[in-house]
């Protein structure tokens, strides 16, 4: 016997839904004991990226970040006329949009008073699916976008592909692993960003069967264009720049991203090179605590906070810097970070990297060739491994070259939308 649960939205327009209209309200019914999966064949999977497609993700341009970057890139090498963005408001997004050939719906996916709180979402995307004539949908964040894509499925039938990019399905896993499994089941695709997270899935849900693609995250071609010496010059000197070796940490100011590591050795690394200066680019929860302790530690007149920068401005602070320091760590709040888009940024500016071991970080970071890859609990190899590459410019040039070679290899989206 099906176990069914009923939900109530207020609905702005008519339309023909599998619903029961009491009153103002809409009612529907799901049911949980029947699996909304249809089998597909291997030809029709072949012709998924063909399809008229729905990109829904909660973290985009402007806003900065590995997800950000991926559903950004996945769409902007997508054909124009064949991809629509569902992506939150955000100050600034009308500037950005505009100057994509794609089309991105903004909206405030969430109600704050009504549960479920994603209901706002699946009555925004109802009504776009039916407009835009949607054929599929690539749905970033398992839960709850993923949850929304199978209900989109069910009623509409739109298939889908899921993405996972890590803390997505750490929290799915810890919190909801039954439902996420049905998700996961009624997916046309498993997508996840590395061979590390792979694994992981295929750890918590042994029993799917169902195919499962690594896609990685690839740099945008910006990152690989030079800034022109006059802009990079004037730039140096307003950051007070000039005759400073630059380390850059570019990262969301959170747990888990080694900022309190990186201050504990500074000092200790400036003794070995006293000509440092510290780029700080990125926002987060934890940045008055990181402001606080660089006081603490009198750190500020060696370090530069730069802060949330535009996406198409990142090149120029790379391109600033000397070395890439991002101390990523699991530790027992976080999860392991999944893959590191940072890196593979840093290495297509030809920036090489010091990089704390962690999940996916050494597909991002070939150690030895393209970096150093070091255990953030270990001070004196963090210390060495900065300190080489900055008083080496020969050897940090040859894996920042390394590195450069690297993504143009492996690491573009042609490439790695063919998977899809």
């Amino acid at each position: 016997m099906d176990i069914g649960f009923v939900i109530l939205i207020r609905l702005g327009e008519e339309e023909s839904l599998p619903f029961e209209r009491k009153g103002s309200f809409i009612s529907f019914r799901m049911t949980s004991g029947r699996r909304c999966h249809s089998e597909q064949s291997e030809e029709s999977l072949n012709i998924i990226s063909n399809m008229k497609t729905l990109i829904i993700t909660l973290e985009y341009p402007p806003q900065i970040g590995g997800v950000a970057s991926y559903t950004y890139n996945l769409a902007k090498n997508m054909a124009g006329d064949d991809v629509v963005v569902y992506a939150p408001k955000m100050e600034g997004d009308a500037a950005f949009d505009k100057k994509n050939k794609w089309k991105v719906m903004r909206a405030n996916p969430f109600f704050w008073f009504t549960w479920p709180r994603w209901v706002r979402m699946l009555a925004h995307l109802w009504n776009l699916a039916k407009k835009e004539k949607i054929q599929m949908i690539y749905a970033h964040h398992a839960l709850p976008v993923g949850y929304v894509a199978y209900l989109l499925k069910k009623f509409k039938k739109i298939p889908y592909v899921l993405f996972f990019h890590g803390t997505d399905l750490d929290l799915g896993i810890k919190n909801k692993k039954n439902k996420l499994k049905k998700i996961c089941e009624a997916a046309e695709k498993i997508v996840v960003n590395s061979e590390y997270l792979k694994n992981k899935f295929q750890s918590a849900f042994g029993d799917l069967n169902k195919e499962i693609t690594v896609v990685y995250p690839c740099p945008d071609e910006i990152f690989s264009s030079r800034v022109s010496e006059p802009e990079l010059k004037k730039m140096k000197s307003k950051l007070a720049l000039e005759g400073k070796k630059v380390i850059i940490t570019v990262a969301r100011i959170a747990e888990g991203k080694g900022y309190p590591h990186i201050i504990r050795l500074l000092p200790k690394i400036l003794e070995k090179v006293p000509n440092l200066v510290w780029l700080i680019v990125g926002d987060g929860p934890k940045k008055d605590e990181v402001i606080k302790s660089i006081q603490k530690n009198f750190l500020q007149n060696v370090t530069r906070f730069i802060g949330k920068v535009p996406y198409p401005e990142l090149p120029k602070y790379y391109q600033l810097a000397d070395l890439l320091v991002l101390l990523t760590h699991p530790d027992e709040s976080t999860a392991e970070e999944a893959w590191g888009t940072a890196f593979v940024e840093a290495a297509a500016s030809g920036l090489p990297v010091v990089a704390g071991r962690a999940g996916g970080v050494e597909e991002a970071v070939q150690n030895m060739a393209t970096g150093l890859v070091v255990d953030v609990y270990q001070d004196q190899s963090i210390i060495s491994a900065v300190t080489e590459l900055l008083r080496n410019p020969d050897y940090s040039k040859q894996m920042g070259q390394a590195g450069r070679e690297r993504v143009i290899r492996e690491f573009n989206w042609p490439e790695q939308l063919k998977k899809l």
